[in-house]
């Protein structure tokens, strides 16, 4: 582990009782809530505080892919986002349209609803694209972290840390009573939001710029189903000049509760004064998108928050470790912010739960910022592309070339005339429609993390060159890095997804029958190594049976070969055969991804 240089460091220790834990967790959102109830799945002893006294009280977040819902499928939990998400089948006709009661300006299938998308995501994984909003989702992550064995301190505040060669020192406000305390851990994680201060106190290296566009949230209830039931969607984006500051009106309508519950997201000019938006302006905006005049509005709050681009280039530091946004900073295009937290908890927690039980060596934490931090380049830069894409409709339209209301009114109505300018209109907005499968189906971007780092142990292969747009499409693979392919197994009675055979708290092998001899090395190699590793053995005859014959099209390996499965589903290492020495092969390729060589 390399030596600590956060600023903090020299600091006196402070007043107060002191706690001991094994690892402290600052922030309930969906990273810091994640990693709280994956480190009590693992019985890791951890606090997990928060400044705040309940959990997030906007919506936020919403779209969860489908890795996010695997990892909760993983810890157990499913059933319960299902119960509270709207379903996959009404996420997805986005809206392009002059106001929700106005003219349509087109459609577009997301998050894998076109027919043809739609059989791509089902053959990934086992689960669906839905869309919960945060407020729904963060109760069920604290609720169930608080059951198995989380401590949660609401109104408690990080103010500062200090780290040494054993542990972390980590100074907390209580709000309620105005006390500090410490509480000694062995590391911590900062999952405390885009203006992390922990990511801070640790001088976290970034790349890019924040509060680069300005943008405000007005949350609303209004009946609004006859308009949009019929064409169900989680986003109606308006485009209508003169309704925001900036000329160009292109106001988000999000369904937060279908269809009574939403969210306007409204820009404005940063670099201005902030708009002062009372209830009377904020009910003028809401009429004035949805175009109804006279539409009975409650509105339930007002927020502003800047956009961002800003990623750090390593997410850890000595024994302080950071995750979501406090390492991705980027709008909300895609979908990506709570689903990349989500996981980073998911590769973290496995890592931390691993060295503190003496399975691995403090190496594979570095692995960490190895894995994710090109995780978070990715998709922050990706958001804001998509982001910039829309300029495309605004050109389709004709918008950026008009200097008044009425003359961008008028590049709208050109769209329909039956002449040569109209005709380039209409091919020119199908284009830039169809650029939006970037932000709205970028399958590959959700799906498709790749990790190269010394918790993965390679076999001398290399990822095959992929057949379509990787932004677009997710092509599965068993190179060690891979994220385990999705299969159906199971027996004449049941049916299982792969991943279900290869749960979190173990090491999982799985081979075919030609491969049984890797059960008698799993055994001796896992008890050798104090490691919990079990072996699958999918065949005719054996508890697990390749139902649909998928798993031996989609294994790349001989059925005497072998994947040895990390925690977090993803490839460690493979032999594509049964080897003379199948215990030595696994021993050296285990104890290298460990750490232990």
């Amino acid at each position: 582990m390399p030596e600590s240089n956060d600023r903090t460091a020299e600091a006196g220790p402070p007043p107060g009782p002191v706690m001991a834990t094994d690892v402290v967790v600052v922030g309930s959102g969906p990273a810091g809530a994640s990693a709280a109830l994956l480190l009590a799945t693992l019985g890791v002893d951890h606090v997990m505080i928060t400044k705040y006294r309940w959990t997030a009280n906007t919506p936020r977040a919403h779209i969860t892919n489908q890795r996010s819902m695997e990892v909760f499928r993983d810890l157990g939990i499913e059933d319960q986002v299902l119960a509270e998400a709207t379903e996959h089948a009404l996420v997805g006709d986005t809206v392009f349209c002059t106001s929700i009661s106005g003219e349509e300006i087109g459609r577009i299938h997301t998050w894998g609803t076109r027919p043809d998308r739609e059989a791509d995501y089902r053959l990934a994984s086992p689960c669906l694209t839905v869309d919960i909003p945060q407020t729904y989702l963060e109760p069920i992550l604290v609720k169930n972290a608080a059951q198995r064995g989380t401590q949660t301190r609401f109104s408690t505040e990080y103010l500062s840390h200090t780290q040494d060669a054993d542990g972390v020192t980590v100074t907390v406000l209580d709000r309620l009573t105005g006390r500090t305390s410490s509480i000694r851990a062995k590391y911590l994680i900062g999952a405390d939001g885009a203006r992390s201060k922990v990511a801070d106190d640790i001088g976290l290296p970034f790349e890019g710029a924040m509060d680069i566009a300005g943008s405000m949230n007005i949350t609303f209830k209004a009946d609004i189903g006859r308009y949009v039931a019929h064409r169900p969607s989680v986003l109606y984006w308006v485009v209508q000049p003169g309704s925001n500051v900036g000329g160009i009106g292109a106001g988000l309508v999000r369904m937060v509760r279908p269809w009574n519950e939403w969210l306007i997201v409204w820009g404005y000019d940063i670099n201005e004064e902030p708009p002062q938006v009372d209830e009377a302006a904020a009910v003028e905006i809401v009429r004035n998108l949805l175009g109804m005049p006279d539409l009975d509005v409650e509105i339930t709050g007002t927020s502003l928050w800047g956009n961002n681009e800003m990623y750090a280039t390593r997410l850890h530091n000595g024994r302080v470790f950071c995750a979501g946004d406090a390492v991705h900073r980027h709008p909300p295009s895609n979908g990506l912010g709570s689903n990349t937290s989500v996981q980073d908890a998911y590769n973290l927690v496995w890592k931390l739960a691993a060295v503190l039980k003496g399975q691995a060596g403090p190496a594979l934490l570095d692995t960490y910022s190895d894995e994710r931090a090109p995780v978070a380049e990715r998709i922050v830069k990706r958001a804001n592309k998509s982001s910039r894409e829309f300029v495309d409709i605004f050109k389709a339209l004709g918008l950026l070339d008009a200097t008044t209301e009425a003359g961008m009114a008028a590049a709208i109505e050109e769209r329909k005339a039956n002449t040569p300018e109209g005709a380039a209109k209409r091919a020119a907005l199908m284009k830039a429609m169809d650029l939006k499968n970037y932000e709205f189906n970028a399958h590959g971007v959700e799906l498709g993390q790749f990790y190269a780092s010394s918790a993965v142990h390679s076999d001398g292969s290399t990822r095959p060159v992929p057949a379509r747009d990787p932004e677009l499409y997710h092509e599965m693979s068993t190179v060690p890095g891979s994220h385990l392919p999705h299969a159906w197994v199971g027996d004449s009675r049941q049916k299982k997804a792969l991943m279900d055979l290869a749960p979190y708290d173990r090491w999982t092998l799985i081979t075919g029958i030609a491969g049984e001899a890797w059960e008698g090395a799993a055994e001796k190699v896992g008890q050798e190594l104090g490691v919990p590793l079990a072996t699958v053995v999918i065949g005719p005859g054996r508890e697990v049976n390749d139902l649909y014959y998928d798993w031996a099209k989609l294994r790349e390996v001989e059925e005497s070969g072998v994947l040895l499965v990390r925690p977090d589903k993803h490839i460690a290492w493979r032999s594509t055969s049964l080897p003379d020495d199948p215990e030595g092969r696994l021993r050296e390729a285990l104890t290298a991804v460990l750490g232990r060589g």
